[in-house]
Order: C-alpha cells, then sequence, then structure tokens
C-alpha cells in the first residue's frame, strides 16, 4: 500500500484545513488508518485514528476540533482539522495501521499562525 497526503498549508489560528490520505497498491478497508504529526524538535505522536470498522480516536489535544473520516468508495481517508491553533503546527502524516503503523505515507506541512 502506498500513500499519499494532501491538504496542507498555511492558515491563521482559528482556521480550518482538511487533510487527505489517498491509498494506491491496495485499499484500506482491512487497515485502521491513522494521522500523526511531529513538530520541529518533539517526537512524532499520534492525532488520529479510524479502524476498519469505523470506530475513531483522537488525541486529547485534537479532540472536539479534529474529524477523521473515510471514504471507502475513493479509498481516501480525511482529516478534518477545525479551530487551528498555533501548536497544531507540525509536518502531518498518514500510516496505515495505527499501533503500530504499518505503511506511512509522506507527511504534509501544516502552519498556523497566532
Amino acid at each position: 500500500v502506498q500513500l499519499q497526503a494532501s491538504g496542507g498549508g498555511l492558515v491563521q489560528a482559528g482556521g480550518s484545513l482538511r487533510l487527505s490520505c489517498a491509498a494506491s497498491g491496495g485499499t484500506f478497508r482491512s487497515y485502521s488508518v491513522g494521522w500523526f504529526r511531529q513538530a520541529p524538535g518533539k517526537e512524532r505522536e499520534g492525532v488520529s485514528c479510524i479502524t476498519s470498522d469505523g470506530s475513531t480516536y483522537y488525541a486529547d489535544s485534537v479532540k472536539g476540533r479534529f474529524t477523521i473520516s473515510s471514504d471507502n468508495a475513493k479509498n481516501t481517508v480525511y482529516l478534518q482539522m477545525n479551530s487551528l491553533k498555533p501548536e497544531d503546527t507540525a509536518v502531518y502524516y498518514c500510516a496505515a495501521g495505527c499501533i503500530p503503523p504499518a505503511y506511512w505515507g509522506q507527511g504534509t506541512q501544516v502552519t498556523v499562525s497566532s
């Protein structure tokens, strides 16, 4: 499975972005899919996960602001990010598998200005 993340950019605090993670060479249907992020000088952390049966999980820091969803017909998983904060600034990665991730996509930069 190859993953392609997109949708990052520069946004002001309070704004929104939607990240997409598209799969090729396979499907997400048998995998959980996770979003992770890594800020400069910090370790990579889990942000959200959606399982193959549609259950969703969120880090405490993003609960109520981020929403993960999947479109099986498009083989794509989304991360809707609302009420963005400067501390959300990071490179965001998607992965097939949450604990542990099995396949990583390349990252997409999210920058939130204050």
